[in-house]
């Protein structure tokens, strides 16, 4: 098996002691994602946020677990009550609502972009649209299918939970590829 590369996490923290570090990444990037959710442009039934910006991030820094663990974490806090969710929102009615499948989707995006940076798919502005492009695909697979359960009919479901954010969201995906890999040769 070949060895995992290390994670932009684990290479700004090396000497921290292993359960302060986890602690404090997962609580750092909850909050960080909280944050890229209060950026919004209203649109119904799902708004366009900053999260997915975020979950790309978190993913290719973080790693698989510690990426997907932060995200539950992200998910519990906001269903607890805390305003974490897009425009302040919280509680569990948002995670039985329209997003649901987004945010459930911000998990595995956030699993496998990690996935794919410990093989070190994250460290060019080259190689990081893949995963960035991946996951994006996961949140969109996710939320669209369950919006379309939501209302009933998938067409409805692409044309008000796909369409509108492919150009935000490619903004987004782009802004990650030119941001992580920058932070990369910062830290060599």
């Amino acid at each position: 098996m070949t060895p995992l590369a290390p994670t932009l996490s684990l290479r700004l923290l090396p000497n921290t002691a292993a359960w302060l570090r986890e602690a404090l990444l997962v609580l750092v990037g909850s909050l960080f994602l909280a944050a890229c959710a209060q950026i919004v442009i209203p649109l119904q039934p799902v708004p366009i946020t900053g999260q997915t910006f975020g979950v790309l991030l978190i993913g290719a820094a973080f790693g698989a677990k510690r990426g997907a663990v932060t995200l539950m974490v992200y998910l519990i806090e906001g269903a607890l009550g805390l305003p974490f969710f897009a425009g302040g929102a919280s509680g569990l009615r948002v995670l039985a609502g329209p997003t649901a499948g987004y945010l459930i989707g911000f998990v595995a995006a956030a699993y496998v972009i990690g996935w794919m940076a410990e093989r070190g798919m994250e460290r060019t502005v080259r190689t990081s649209f893949v995963p960035f492009l991946v996951g994006t695909a996961i949140i969109y697979f996710f939320g669209v299918s369950w919006l379309a359960f939501v209302l009933g009919d998938i067409a409805k479901a692409i044309a008000l939970g796909l369409l509108p954010f492919l150009v935000g969201d490619a903004i987004k995906l782009i802004a990650a590829a030119l941001v992580l890999p920058g932070v990369w040769r910062f830290v060599r």
